[in-house]
């Protein structure tokens, strides 16, 4: 039994380590992303093409989604941990939940801004970053 505690003990420098890291990244990288996203993203019935999309090359374009993919599931494990440790963990799993791609990404997008909670932390991010609120509609 003691043997076992000293296991467990061993490892909470690191997770302490991980969940510094992520909270950090989060703190860092939220008001970026939040104000990336265009004032009318959730006025549209479909999503529209990014301009990036059209105009790079395949392999890299590839590149671009796996990276986004990797930082998306990054915050969205960080938004997690927050839930249960000091920081934005609605926010940032949202803004993780922004970045992965996977089916019906947009309606469960659109769905998701209309919680008062993160409609209003994302605007305050935008405001912060000077830009102007999202516009969700009715």
């Amino acid at each position: 039994m003691i043997e076992l505690f000293y296991s467990y003990t061993s490892i909470l420098p690191l997770v302490g380590a991980v969940s510094a890291v992520i909270f950090i990244s989060s703190l860092l990288s939220l008001p970026w992303l939040a104000a990336k996203i265009p004032q009318d993203y959730f006025l549209y019935s479909q999503r529209q093409p990014s301009l990036w999309q059209a105009k790079t090359r395949p392999i890299f374009r590839l590149l671009l989604i796996v990276v986004k993919n990797l930082l998306g599931c990054i915050l969205l494990t960080g938004g997690f941990l927050m839930l249960f440790i000091p920081g934005q963990g609605l926010l940032t799993i949202f803004m993780g939940l922004v970045l992965i791609d996977y089916p019906k990404k947009f309606a469960f997008e659109k769905k998701l801004v209309t919680i008062p909670a993160i409609l209003k932390g994302l605007n305050w991010l935008r405001k912060k970053a000077d830009k102007p609120p999202l516009n969700v509609g009715d």
